[in-house]
Order: structure tokens, then sequence, then C-alpha cells
């Protein structure tokens, strides 16, 4: 039962904290949905039987979009799930280009529940990019941001087959449907 209560006490904290928050894309979906799908990912990777992946995947990116603390997230959820949302984190005060060179580097070494955590975000990234882009984005950076989560996810290989299928999968299609969106 603890872990369903933490889970619930999580995702209303999520839910708090990116309330003003939207999704880039066109559809400008609520980020909870993100956050949701990414939890889902996560529960069903580890068939619900590790509940600090799942919390750690709601809580993945409070800390680089939000006003939470690590020492918040520590209080409220353990010092397991805090270090694999730490794990997650970007650290803002770079460049983006250093930041996303970072997120490739660091995959290979990070723990294994944040490689989970990790590829089942940029499942739903990808998922969301190739249905809803952000409407300002030129067809070059769309297929720029597909080609650097695949260099992110070769980091992350042999974590989870089915979530690696469904990165994959998400990574052609969305390749596919955006070259058609060239045509």
């Amino acid at each position: 039962m603890t872990a369903l209560l933490d889970f619930a006490r999580a995702l209303e904290f999520a839910a708090h904290k990116h309330i003003d928050q939207r999704r880039k894309g066109v559809r400008a979906e609520p980020y909870l949905n993100h956050l949701s799908e990414v939890a889902f990912l996560c529960a069903e990777a580890t068939a619900g039987n590790d509940p600090v992946v799942v919390i750690a995947a709601l809580l993945h990116d409070t800390l680089e979009d939000t006003d939470a603390s690590y020492e918040e997230i520590e209080q409220h959820f353990g010092a397991e799930v805090a270090g694999v949302v730490a794990e997650t984190t970007d650290d803002k005060r770079l460049r983006k280009a250093e930041r996303k060179q970072r997120q490739i580097d660091a995959a290979p070494t990070a723990s294994s529940r944040a490689k989970l955590v990790k590829l089942a975000d940029k499942v739903s990234n990808l998922r969301s990019m190739a249905h809803s882009p952000p409407a300002d984005w030129p067809l070059e950076r769309k297929i720029e941001y597909f080609e650097w989560a695949h260099a992110v996810v070769a980091g992350l290989r042999g974590t989870d087959a089915r979530l690696e299928s469904l990165f994959d999968r998400a990574y052609e299609d969305g390749l596919a449907e955006l070259r058609g969106e060239a045509v």
C-alpha cells in the first residue's frame, strides 16, 4: 500500500509543480501527459515492481523545469528517488549544446533506473515530436532532434529490450512522418 500512496503523492506533486506548463507541440498538451506516459512506460518495463523508478519518472523534469529542489524531492520521496531524478536532470546553467552532449556522454554510465527513465522519456518525446511538433521548428531542427535522441539512446542500449523496440519504432515512424511532411 505504501508504494501506491507514494505514487499518488508523486503524481499530485508533479501536477502541482507543472500546473501551468504545456508541451511545446502544436496541440500544447498539459505537461503532466508527458510525465504520466514516461511513468507508464517505466511501470510496464518493470512490471510494476520498481516504484522508485516509476515515481522518479513522474518527477524526472521537476528539478530542471520547476522550482522544486533536490532536498524537497529527497524529503518527500526519499534518497533513491531523488538520486534518479538528479541523474536525469539537465543543468540549465549550461549552454543547450553542452547539455545535449552531456546527455549523450552520461547515458552509458547512468544507473539502470536512470537509464529506464531516460529511455522512456526519449520514447515519449519522439512520439510527441512526430504527432505534435513545435509549430515554429523547421523540418531540419525536428530531424536533428531525432538524431540527437538516437545518439543518447545508443548509450542506453541493453537496458530494456521492449522500451528499446518502442524507441526504434518511434524513431523510424517519426522520421518517416517528418520526411512525408517535406513532400
